[in-house]
């Protein structure tokens, strides 16, 4: 799982198929059906452009993209959330974060043992309730922890737009997967980290290095986040 996360930030675009040939010219005796069940265990999937679908459950509503050429002038304007796979020494843990796409903060985020969509509203819950300022638009992808009533009515009670990247798109929420990117590179495959205990604390002190310190080809030029809160 960790060779496959590995390569997935490297080569999004490698689907099942795709991922499962490139591990046997490594050398490993592995067959399609594992792959799926991995990748799908990881929440892995590719990225292709592809159709954007109305529904994928008739129980949850699946909402316009709102972003395309949408000009991020300011902290606050646009959030998003995703989820990824978090390796450790042994076994796993899934990571949630609630992002601000203009200053890169990440404002909450969550670590949970299973997909169940709990630990997603949790975190929404606690940036809704800490930010001094709500965001005009929120951007998710169309996974089932976000496409639940219990997730979207939080925004809309908050009257903030509803935002879904487009089915296989997720470039679409590009700000957070550069994110996940830098967190994996930059902290998890140092670490090897052995407990969540240990996990928390390290998340907790580079979250707050990416917040305030790491620079970024950013919109803002890397403002801390701390004179947003100020100025707001």
């Amino acid at each position: 799982m960790r060779i496959i996360d590995e390569q997935h930030l490297k080569h999004p675009h490698l689907g099942r198929l795709g991922m499962t040939q490139w591990l046997k010219l490594q050398g490993r005796s592995i067959n399609i059906k594992r792959v799926r069940r991995l990748m799908d265990l990881m929440g892995l999937r590719a990225i292709y452009p592809g159709p954007r679908t109305t529904t994928r459950n008739k129980e949850h509503t699946i909402y316009p993209y709102l972003l395309k050429e949408f000009k991020i002038l300011r902290p606050n304007q646009v959030w998003s959330t995703d989820i990824t796979y978090i390796p450790m020494e042994k076994g796993f843990m899934y990571l949630v974060a609630v992002l601000d796409w203009y200053s890169r903060h990440v404002i909450t985020w969550r670590l949970s043992n299973s997909l169940e969509g709990t630990f997603c509203i949790e975190a929404l819950e606690e940036a809704l309730e800490t930010s001094s300022t709500l965001p005009e638009i929120f951007n998710t992808d169309q996974g089932s922890q976000f496409t639940s009533h219990a997730f979207t009515s939080l925004l809309k009670q908050r009257e903030i737009q509803i935002s879904m990247d487009g089915k296989g798109r997720a470039l679409d929420n590009v700000f957070i997967e550069r994110l996940w990117r830098s967190v994996k590179y930059e902290e998890i495959y140092l670490k090897e980290y052995a407990t969540v205990a240990d996990l928390i604390s390290g998340l907790t002190e580079y979250f707050r290095f990416y917040s305030h310190e790491r620079p970024h080809q950013s919109l803002n030029g890397c403002t801390p986040w701390s004179v947003y809160q100020q100025a707001a």
